[in-house]
């Protein structure tokens, strides 16, 4: 088993920045990936937003937040850093951390969730 811990989540006015960290406890060993996902209302899908392969730092990310968000990784500590810039109104949505397993081809293990808020 996996836990998994957001932080970092508030409110923030159009053109600011934030940054989420999750860390991550348990069997990190087996870790390939993380990433973090969101989603805009209760029952709405939950979208992917950016992810990184635990070994080699490789990052992925939706279209949406190219050049505008970061993730990276801390392997040492099992965490993983979402760094958001100029953030807009439509990134307004809970956040949640996750993390694929080797061996696995789904994202197995969530955190709680953090609100992001970014008004206009």
């Amino acid at each position: 088993q996996v836990q998994l811990v957001e932080s970092g989540g508030g409110s923030v006015q159009a053109g600011g920045s934030l940054r989420l960290s999750c860390a991550a406890s348990g069997r990190t060993d087996r870790t390939a990936a993380m990433g973090w996902f969101r989603q805009a209302a209760p029952g709405k899908e939950r979208k992917f937003v950016a992810a990184i392969t635990w070994s080699d730092g490789i990052t992925y990310y939706t279209d949406s937040v190219k050049g505008r968000f970061t993730i990276s990784r801390d392997n040492t500590k099992n965490t993983v850093d979402l760094q958001m810039n100029s953030l807009k109104p439509e990134d307004t949505a809970v956040y949640y951390c996750s993390t694929r397993v080797t061996g696995s081809s789904t994202y197995d293990y969530w955190g709680q969730g953090t609100q992001v808020t970014v008004s206009s």
